[in-house]
């Protein structure tokens, strides 16, 4: 029998991601959906974000509005008082500087103080020309492109999708950038960028609820079967009680 008469059924994309997807939605239900900000202001929170409890960064976004008629008036404030400003995020010293230079630099650059010209060019120049910034790095670009109105594909990897996705053993110990790289290789072509924004609300979700950092509860986890660390973490737990 000749087989190229009757080739092969095509492969079945990779599951692994949808699997997990599914199974969190489940657990945790439907998140609630992202009102996209401009490109700006996403850029402003994320950057302020690091580090920080997503309430507390909240707050301090709707603080900079009280406080600053508009951006511009933000980004010609002294040093102090944007520290001031933003004292309850971590790091405020620091991310003082780099939010100021960074508000100088884009209007250096474009003429006016505006992130909404970069819909015009692809996601991967915009990241690329973000990522130039002091203190922006993978993690925000993706946020910008994925939170914004820009709405591209991109997986923002922050802390608890580091924690989780190394757990899963989905990635190695690898930084945001190594491990969206690699976690983009398993999404379907047929996710859209508010369904990659959904599966970052899902992880990160997760690991503040039950894949914490110092106290996992893997017995409850609804990933359990999938997940080598839950299941050594599972063994463990039995082992001292019995």
């Amino acid at each position: 029998m000749n087989d190229s008469l009757f080739p092969k059924p095509p492969r079945e994309p990779d599951d692994q991601l949808p699997h997990i997807h599914r199974l969190l939605l489940g657990y945790y239900g439907q998140p609630k959906p992202r009102e996209p900000w401009d490109p700006l202001k996403q850029f402003i929170y994320s950057l302020l974000s690091s580090r920080t409890k997503t309430e507390t960064t909240h707050q301090v976004v709707r603080h900079l509005q009280r406080q600053f008629a508009s951006w511009d008036d933000l980004r010609d404030a002294s040093l102090k008082e944007i520290e001031d400003a933003i004292r309850d995020v971590t790091f405020p010293d620091q991310k003082a500087v780099q939010l100021k230079s960074s508000l100088q630099q884009i209007t250096h650059r474009y003429g006016k103080l505006t992130l909404d010209f970069l819909a015009q060019y692809r996601t991967d120049k915009i990241r690329a020309w973000l990522e130039q910034f002091p203190g922006v790095g993978s993690k925000t670009s993706a946020a910008v492109v994925n939170f914004s109105t820009l709405r591209r594909r991109a997986l923002c990897v922050d802390s608890h999708h580091l924690r989780v996705t190394q757990r899963l053993g989905l990635t190695p110990r690898a930084d945001a950038a190594t491990t969206e790289e690699r976690l983009m290789r398993l999404v379907p072509e047929t996710w859209t960028a508010e369904m990659l924004d959904e599966h970052h609300s899902l992880i990160k979700l997760h690991g503040q609820k039950l894949c914490t950092f110092n106290d996992p509860r893997c017995t409850d986890c609804p990933l359990l079967k999938l997940c080598p660390f839950g299941k050594k973490q599972v063994t463990k737990s039995d082992i001292a009680a019995s």
